[in-house]
């Protein structure tokens, strides 16, 4: 099991907030529509849970409160394109549609892991499946092999 340490708070903030985020915008496009009918679609379409919901964000700016005030983190998750020193560029959206294409500047303590083990930001291969998560204090970088269809 992939060990996060001090970031799973983290971690489980910015699951949980593009999980409510989304969540919200559902409940709000869904309107009066409680028929049998949308029921038994829905039910076959699968059941919109949280981490369904997270699972398919692809960015997200979180406000949270700490001991000394508020602080901002930011989570980016898609495929990687290039990596180049520091510079992680990586393609968010899914498989036909591109959200957006963004090279972020990873700083050199940032925690890697690579398919669940230790890393280094040279050892993420483009193709890869990428989350990182950016707070004001530290950078984790959580990379595994993409999976096959």
């Amino acid at each position: 099991m992939l060990k996060l340490g001090k970031y799973w708070k983290l971690l489980a903030i910015a699951t949980s907030c593009a999980a409510l985020g989304a969540g919200a915008s559902v409940i709000a496009n869904a309107g009066a529509a409680n028929n049998a009918a949308t029921k038994t679609a829905a039910k076959h379409r699968g059941a919109l849970t949280p981490r369904r919901l997270a699972g398919r964000a692809v960015h997200g700016d979180l406000v949270v409160a700490t001991k000394g005030g508020f602080a901002t983190v930011t989570f980016d998750q898609g495929i990687v394109q290039t990596v180049n020193g520091q510079q992680l560029t990586i393609k968010e959206g899914t498989k036909k549609a591109t959200y957006k294409t963004i090279t972020l500047t990873i700083p050199s303590n940032a925690r890697v892991r690579d398919n669940r083990h230790k890393a280094t930001l040279a050892d993420v291969k483009p193709g890869q499946h990428v989350l990182v998560v950016q707070g004001p204090k530290r950078t984790l970088v959580v990379a595994h092999n993409a999976r096959r269809s």
